[in-house]
């Protein structure tokens, strides 16, 4: 029977290392059957084939079975590739005679709107309830299993490669064999090429989990469209992340928004793509931003070393070089290392009379490889650089100046730091190429700001390396209600101004003379989300009839909107405004958001988000990410603000969220208020979900 566990992992074993097959509808007339059968006789697929088709009695020269009720003996996997029409019932064959798993290729099984297809998944979901069997697809195109030399997947090229370290899973089976052979040419090798399909079955979680368990499998490339189940999924990227094995992702839905965008700024700040983003940074998954750059990053991650820290030195051959690094080394974000004394006095050897040595270091095209070995063993020698990168392009045949490759390997040989060559553009890499690149052991990137996110993605990887990632523990009630609320927060150290609530505009004067002037008003309503948009906010109130006046104006513009009264507060002037919300992604669990606030809190687009728990540290360094950092830091001769009060404030949220989010969905403040330093915040609006 299926598991019954929601996030237990489902062996894709028989799938992957099948030692039998049998294939239902093979034909010579069928591309996808003919490239699948070639490729197994090919490659020499060690167990036995069989084939099904119920009007011939021979295929591709070999008997041809009626059904795989009528095969000689229950095989391990069936490839079926039939209409989708004939699924179920060829599923009900396999199931009979004992088939342990398969692999529906055909679309039309539950996907889409189709009535027909919809009734056809819903009969998939139903078997895998009463039977053993585990099921790939359907809507997918095989997979590869290089050592095992199954190839089930309609691509003989890639049947060719050699076995290696990379496996690959995709949700897309046509973007999978692109990568792959895109990949092959610069010199990837693959132990797995999974197209995962539309998983009505196995999944993602469930194919990360057996490569994690794959003693030949070193590094893991997904290309996600949707995570079906989560859970599980950070299960296996835990795993993975436990025992050192990278995972690189690229995600579709860049621009998604979260079907929640429409209740709160945080909701419609932190849309799925976001939070998915925010995943792959607590569970150390690479997160790369298009299929050229997991390229790139994959080549540099199939290489088993991993740098100490994040700088990088650089030896360039051109000045145009390094002008460039300089402005990518900013926008990406990365780490230039300071060259020492000693490697100064070791380079000027190398250097023009005027120049001084400096990282990037630009000395010309070397006239051999001897002379750019030695150069490049100078840098890494340094102990403040974690990470070395050559400007150097491979040839497209063996020239004199690559004829002997050891000064590069020997250099190689010196440090245990990642070494890697680097080309400003894209450039074909030969055949030849792709053999001096495995002479020399290091691989050979494309693109200065590709190269740049890679050696980042190296860093960031091995500073969270056997991990175990912190995990919010289940929630409990604890008896919160909205009365309490501004003195719960108050006890996390999140203050609020003075103020009430008010029923009527008469009320909401007289709680403005109570609290004294000058006093914002702010209208109360489930139906109004934005409400300085919607003229539901007034400021600077300065006596009981302005107070009234501004509230009677609000009613008459909320139209049939639902009033619950409003709230009156104490007059706060200047500071930086900031937003902090919390909230339980519906995908992946509590998350934090911290940014610029205000009016602006979407338009200016600086917010970051990150899953909870969080550290100290942690909340800063999302801090220091925002634009927001810079007018905290006193911008255009403005004071400084108090930084770290809303680190502190921000962390509070997070463990007041994660305390009570068994009451509250969403929690949003905005916005905060910072003041000057050392004068603390104050949260001028805070909107709550609650459940």
């Amino acid at each position: 029977m299926a598991d019954s566990g929601a996030d237990a992992f489902r062996s894709a074993d028989s799938v992957l290392r099948a030692r039998s097959l049998a294939l239902v509808g093979a034909s010579e007339r069928g591309r996808w059957p003919a490239q699948i059968v070639g490729a197994l006789r090919e490659h020499g697929f060690p167990g036995k084939l069989y084939l099904v088709n119920p009007r011939q009695s021979t295929v591709f020269g070999e008997k041809a079975y009626p059904s795989l009720r009528d095969l000689p003996e229950a095989v391990d996997h069936a490839m079926i590739i039939v209409p989708a029409t004939a699924v179920t019932d060829v599923l009900e064959d396999a199931a009979a005679r004992g088939i342990r798993s398969a692999t529906i290729y055909a679309g039309g099984v539950g996907d889409g709107e189709d009535p027909a297809s919809q009734a056809r998944g819903a009969w998939v979901r139903e078997f895998l309830r009463r039977s053993p069997m585990r099921l790939a697809g359907p809507n997918c195109m095989g997979a590869h299993s290089f050592r095992e030399k199954l190839f089930a997947y309609p691509n003989p090229e890639l049947a060719a490669l050699d076995p290696g370290p990379v496996g690959c899973v995709f949700q897309s089976g046509g973007t999978l064999q692109f990568f792959m052979k895109t990949g092959a040419s610069r010199g990837l090798r693959f132990s797995y090429g999974i197209s995962s399909g539309n998983e009505i079955d196995l999944d993602l979680a469930d194919y990360v989990n057996f490569l994690v368990d794959d003693e030949h499998t070193r590094l893991i490339v997904l290309f996600v469209e949707g995570i079906r189940r989560p859970r599980a999924f950070m299960n296996a990227a835990a795993r993975a992340l436990a025992c050192g094995k990278p995972i690189l992702a690229l995600k579709t839905g860049a621009t998604a928004r979260s079907r929640e965008a429409a209740q709160s700024h945080t909701g419609a700040i932190a849309g799925d793509y976001q939070a998915f983003q925010a995943m792959c940074d607590r569970y150390g998954i690479v997160h790369c931003v298009n299929l050229d750059d997991i390229v790139e990053t994959t080549l540099a991650f199939q290489s088993t070393r991993r740098p100490r820290g994040p700088r990088i030195g650089f030896v360039t051959t051109s000045g145009g070089t390094v002008d460039m690094l300089y402005d990518y080394v900013e926008s990406e974000g990365a780490t230039l290392a300071s060259f020492s004394p000693e490697t100064d006095r070791n380079l000027r050897p190398y250097m023009q009379d005027e120049i001084k040595p400096r990282n990037p270091l630009d000395v010309g095209i070397p006239s051999t490889l001897k002379a750019a070995a030695d150069l490049c063993s100078i840098v890494a020698a340094d102990e403040g650089v974690d990470m070395l990168a050559w400007a150097g392009q491979l040839p497209g045949r063996r020239t004199k100046t690559w004829e002997d490759t050891t000064p590069l390997r020997d250099m190689l040989a010196t440090t245990d730091k990642p070494v890697l060559g680097f080309a400003r553009m894209t450039y074909q890499v030969s055949a030849e190429g792709q053999v001096l690149q495995d002479a020399v052991g290091f691989p050979f990137l494309q693109g200065l700001q590709p190269t740049l996110r890679a050696m980042n993605a190296l860093w960031f990887h091995a500073a969270r390396q056997g991990r175990e990632p912190r995990r919010p523990e289940p929630a409990k009630p604890t008896g919160i209600t909205p009365e309490t609320l501004h003195a719960k927060l108050a006890s996390y150290g999140i203050h609020a101004p003075r103020s009430e609530q008010a029923a009527s505009p008469e009320a909401a004067a007289e709680a403005a003379a109570r609290i004294g002037f000058p006093v914002a008003l702010k209208i109360r309503s489930p139906d109004i989300l934005h409400k300085t948009e919607s003229g539901g906010v007034a400021l600077d109130l300065r006596d009981t009839q302005a107070v009234r006046a501004a509230a009677q104006q609000m009613l008459t513009r909320a139209g049939d909107a639902r009033i619950e009264g409003f709230d009156v507060q104490q007059m706060v002037t200047g500071g930086i405004e900031a937003i902090v919300g919390a909230r339980d992604d519906a995908l992946y669990g509590p998350m934090l958001l911290v940014g610029s606030g205000g009016i602006l809190v979407e338009l200016l687009d600086d917010a970051k988000l990150a899953m909870l728990p969080l550290e100290q540290n942690e909340v800063e360094g999302m801090i220091s990410d925002l634009k927001l950092a810079r007018l905290l830091a006193g911008y255009r001769g403005r004071p400084a603000a108090d930084h770290a009060a809303l680190s502190e404030a921000a962390l509070a949220l997070g463990r007041f969220f994660l305390d009570h989010r068994a009451e509250i969905a969403d929690i949003e403040i905005n916005p905060l208020v910072v003041r000057e330093a050392g004068a603390g915040v104050i949260a001028l609006d805070i909107r709550v979900l609650w459940r």
